[in-house]
């Protein structure tokens, strides 16, 4: 009788993973229950699809943020829509804060130059153009007793504080003989007629006083080129200040229009003259220049005024010049006021 071989073919396995049909009829080890218990094979417990949760989380965390972006996309434009829509009245306003700032200060503007001028034999005028800024039932005069005078001018806005979309205090410069002072004034605005109203009593503060001016040096001074130039510039101020063109263009650079005073002004004298150091063909330089101002009275030759404002005054300017020396002679290439004074 013969003997069955113990020799194991390895082509043979239990491990159904391992088979070369798994899951399928043929398979070998589709018949046998999976081992259980303690002495089972790891090679048996599940393993399929482990990192799968990772992608659906990921894939909901992505989805979640496409909404939120799409939500705020949807939602600002909406939100500017509806804001402008409540805002009232057709007149454009700040987007930051609903007031319209730069019409309120144009209308307090109005009101300074009426309320800071008054005297008694005007009282009348003064209060029927004061009533255009005032709300109803405001006193006329708006805080005047009608006795005494004062006279302002060169109203300028100075600052401003807004309150909220209806309410801002406007502040303004002005000049009132001798003196520089602010004045506040409390504005409403009504957003739906677009209007504006004195909204409360103005106040006078004084303004401040001029701030410091740190000396500075002037720096090294080129000599020779300020003997050199003088005359020259001397001549051209001359042209300048009578608006001759024929004579303006023989000290104009080349390619360069200027144009003077047209007889406005007579020149008196280059006071003077003050060029950097440093060399080149091209040079910035500062001139300052007397001016004759002719007086508005017509006089007979050889008379004297009794009124000094019937002389001819005298009047210095300081300004800044582009020169450029082509061969041995200098042309002016612009004229611009100076900047700061040395000093």
């Amino acid at each position: 009788m013969a003997r069955r071989s113990t020799v194991r073919d390895p082509r043979i396995t239990d491990d159904p993973e391992l088979s070369a049909y798994p899951g399928s009829p043929h398979d070998p080890g589709a018949d046998r229950a999976p081992a259980r218990g303690r002495g089972a094979s790891s090679r048996m417990r599940w393993s399929g699809g482990g990192g799968r949760w990772l992608v659906w989380v990921g894939r909901a965390v992505l989805w979640a943020l496409i909404v939120v972006i799409v939500v705020n996309g949807v939602r600002a434009p909406f939100e500017r829509f509806t804001r402008q829509n409540t805002s009232g009245g057709s007149s454009p306003v700040s987007t930051d804060t609903d007031f319209p700032l730069t019409r309120a200060t144009s209308f307090a503007s109005q009101f300074a130059a009426v309320y800071l001028n008054f005297e008694a034999v005007r009282s009348q005028e003064r209060a029927a153009r004061l009533a255009p800024y005032l709300p109803d039932g405001a006193e006329p005069q708006f805080g005047w007793d009608g006795f005494g005078r004062m006279a302002a001018g060169a109203v300028q806005p100075y600052g401003s504080e807004i309150l909220d979309s209806r309410n801002a205090v406007v502040t303004l410069a002005f000049q009132a003989g001798s003196r520089r002072q602010l004045l506040s004034v409390p504005v409403f605005y009504d957003g739906e007629s677009g209007r504006f109203v004195v909204s409360g009593r103005p106040a006078i503060l004084p303004a401040p006083t001029p701030a410091d001016l740190p000396a500075v040096g002037a720096g090294e001074r080129d000599d020779a080129a300020e003997t050199e130039l003088r005359t020259p510039l001397a001549d051209f101020f001359k042209a300048y200040a009578a608006g001759d063109t024929v004579s303006l263009q023989r000290y104009a650079a080349a390619g360069v229009t200027l144009e003077g005073f047209g007889g406005a002004f007579s020149f008196v004298s280059l006071k003077d003259l003050l060029v950097p150091a440093g060399g080149g063909a091209t040079r910035e330089v500062i001139a300052t220049v007397v001016w004759g101002v002719p007086s508005a009275a017509a006089l007979p030759s050889g008379s004297t005024p009794a009124d000094p404002g019937d002389m001819n005054g005298k009047l210095e300017q300081a300004y800044r010049l582009t020169v450029v020396k082509q061969g041995d002679k200098w042309f002016v290439k612009d004229v611009r006021g100076a900047k700061r004074s040395v000093g």
